[in-house]
């Protein structure tokens, strides 16, 4: 389960969550709300990393449900794990729940959005886009590292003007495609292609750097080609093939947030401290080699794959996963456009470092 020196561990501290956007994917596996707060003890969890991750370096991400509902459970791993890097994963509507010395230790929050305050309120609720700002404001005195703008590309209404509101607000933009039918029409690609070049275009010649997560780490992934594949032995970005593990609640082990659901692929378990083989795998009936994309993208989303190649679910392949492999392939042609070795060799060394070394890419999949 666990490749090389690193280990990321996703901590469900409740499934319960405040809000119900319409696409939630724990909602649709039937996993939502079914556990409430954390059962296992934290000396629990400290044995477990004892046991099968001694001495490796380790980002922990509280996640959800919406993990501000337990926010005595993340000050006490905090406390407990004083090695560990930690992120929060977060709705963001419930931040005056988590202690100001707690977000000093975080190193990144990333905070849900879906663009504007229009795509936000529309799929998560009248009024979440302006309690979202003002938790940032709220929150940026006291967070020890960044604030990042998780927002699922789902609206094909969506502009690029969206994009820019959130980058007055956050630290970085990360965008992944959302994974639920009714988003992919012939049409809805190809209004989310036509952003995306505007997106590319302002990356490349805005007189302010534009920190699009995903262009930023294509643009590494092309300049840079050992970048996309140290951190995840040449697996997949998402880093679920190597050594991402998502513990739930009861302390069920899976090696994927979005597939908890599934006990085929449960793979261990905090209270018996245990720890098995990973079955969510790169297998030869996925794609991906053949792909021009590959080197860059190194089969970003292994449940996207997993779901539509190995348990052969023939709509969510043609409807999801087929439209958001060719949306990744059209952003890297889009990028190919421009001179980009060019275009990073006038940056700042700070720019140039931002490329190279954002730590964000260490705490998100990079590719959308």
């Amino acid at each position: 389960m666990i490749v090389g020196d690193r280990v990321e561990l996703n901590l469900f501290t409740t499934l319960k969550c405040n809000l119900s956007c319409t696409y939630c994917t724990e909602a649709d596996g039937g996993a939502l709300g079914t556990q409430g707060d954390v059962t296992y003890s934290v000396d629990a969890l400290k044995t477990f990393i004892n046991t099968h991750a001694p001495k490796k370096e380790m980002v922990i991400t509280f996640y959800g449900g919406e993990p501000t509902l337990n926010p005595t459970f993340i000050e006490d791993v905090i406390e407990a794990l004083p090695l560990a890097r930690f992120q929060l994963q977060t709705n963001g509507t419930l931040m005056h729940n988590v202690s100001e010395e707690a977000l000093g230790k975080l190193s990144n929050v990333l905070i849900s959005v879906d663009g504007g305050e229009l795509a936000t309120d529309t799929y998560r609720g009248d009024g979440v886009y302006s309690q979202v700002r003002e938790a940032v404001e709220a929150m940026r005195p006291y967070v020890g590292g960044s604030i990042t703008a998780r927002m699922t590309w789902s609206d094909s209404n969506i502009v690029v003007d969206d994009f820019q509101e959130l980058a007055s607000t956050f630290d970085y933009i990360y965008w992944q495609f959302v994974q639920a039918q009714g988003f992919y029409s012939p049409e809805q690609v190809k209004q989310k292609k036509a952003v995306i070049e505007e997106l590319v275009n302002l990356f490349f010649t805005s007189d302010k750097f534009f920190p699009l997560i995903p262009v930023m780490g294509i643009v590494r992934n092309k300049l840079f080609p050992h970048r996309a594949i140290e951190a995840a032995y040449g697996e997949t970005q998402c880093r679920a093939a190597t050594h991402l593990l998502n513990v739930i609640p009861d302390g069920s082990i899976y090696p994927c947030p979005d597939l908890t659901h599934d006990r085929s692929l449960l793979c261990g378990d905090i209270t018996t401290n245990t720890l098995g083989e990973n079955k969510m795998k790169s297998t030869k009936d996925m794609p991906c080699h053949s792909c021009e994309a590959f080197s860059y993208c190194r089969q970003n989303c292994l449940k996207n794959l997993h779901v539509a190649y190995t348990q052969k679910n023939i709509l969510f392949r043609t409807n999801i996963t087929e439209p958001i492999c060719d949306l990744v392939r059209f952003l890297g042609r889009a990028i190919d456009k421009y001179d980009v070795e060019a275009w990073y060799g006038r940056q700042s060394p700070k720019v140039k470092d931002e490329i190279l070394n954002c730590p964000v890419y260490e705490y998100v999949e990079v590719m959308p």
